[in-house]
């Protein structure tokens, strides 16, 4: 966020960085097309339930546990090892993110709190809320540099402040610098990028650019790779223009595929009731 500079409205300020409107506007046009798909009118409950299962395998995916789409269908028993433990977190963070809408504007770290300990589901002490000095982070597919636990306090409280001042940024500006924070701060001693995720699709959800949730950055994000998603994560990291503005743009291809694949779904549910 240091692109900003002094600008009253930071997260506003991003939003004038080389290529971010082009990226806005074409998330608009793919998250439009699939609102106007005739199925959103009958099914629309049908296709944000898919979004959630599919968004929540791809958000494991990116935690490492890469599992077919049918196998996550099918399971009842997420409490085996750690791959089924990080599924049934990303399955949990989902279901908890519609119930959390109305406390985002007013307490965002509230709600960071109460998806971690969702993500954790366990009464350890150091659940639910952001890590102290000395504590360790589980989080060994993020391989960047660690802040501090002061430094990352001090700049989770700076990004709170931004989303309750509210302002004129993109939904997808802001949801691409809640993610990018949150994965480079890692506040919390596990799960940091599954609640990154999950807040940003809150943050999507709640702007109003995707209501019903049918849009899932997490199937785009998974579709893309780790890799990319690692690589476009580093350039956010690096706090140069170029860098945010590629992360920015990675996060809006993410909505487009999501959008896509809910676009595929209602094609499929079209078929099958002709």
């Amino acid at each position: 966020m240091s692109t900003a500079g002094a600008s009253a409205d930071p997260l506003a300020a991003l939003g004038a960085l080389p290529g971010v409107a082009d990226s806005v506007e074409s998330v608009r046009k793919a998250v439009d097309r699939v609102y106007g798909h005739r199925v959103m009118r009958r099914r629309s409950n049908a296709i944000t339930s898919e979004a959630a299962l599919r968004g929540a395998r791809g958000s494991a995916a990116l935690s490492g546990a890469d599992w077919a789409l049918e196998e996550v269908r099918r399971r009842t028993d997420f409490s085996g090892d750690d791959e089924a433990r990080t599924v049934g977190a990303a399955l949990r963070l989902t279901a908890e993110a519609g119930q959390l809408l109305s406390i985002w504007r007013q307490s965002p770290l509230r709600v960071l709190a109460r998806l971690h300990l969702v993500a954790a589901a366990d009464q350890d002490d150091q659940v639910g809320r952001p890590r102290k000095e000395g504590e360790q982070v589980d989080e060994p597919l993020v391989g960047l540099p660690l802040p501090s636990a002061t430094e990352a306090h001090g700049r989770l409280d700076g990004l709170a402040g931004l989303i309750i001042a509210g302002g004129s940024a993109p939904a997808l500006v802001t949801a691409a610098v809640v993610h990018g924070e949150l994965l480079a701060l890692r506040p919390f001693t596990s799960h940091n990028g599954l609640v990154a995720r999950t807040a940003e699709r809150i943050v999507l959800v709640g702007s109003g650019l995707d209501p019903k949730s049918v849009c899932a950055a997490e199937v785009g994000h998974a579709e893309l790779g780790r890799d990319a998603y690692l690589d476009a994560l580093g350039g956010y990291v690096s706090g140069t223009s170029e860098g945010v503005a590629a992360w920015i743009a990675h996060c809006g291809r993410a909505v487009e595929l999501g959008a896509r694949e809910s676009m595929a779904v209602c094609e499929a549910l079209q078929r099958g009731a002709a």
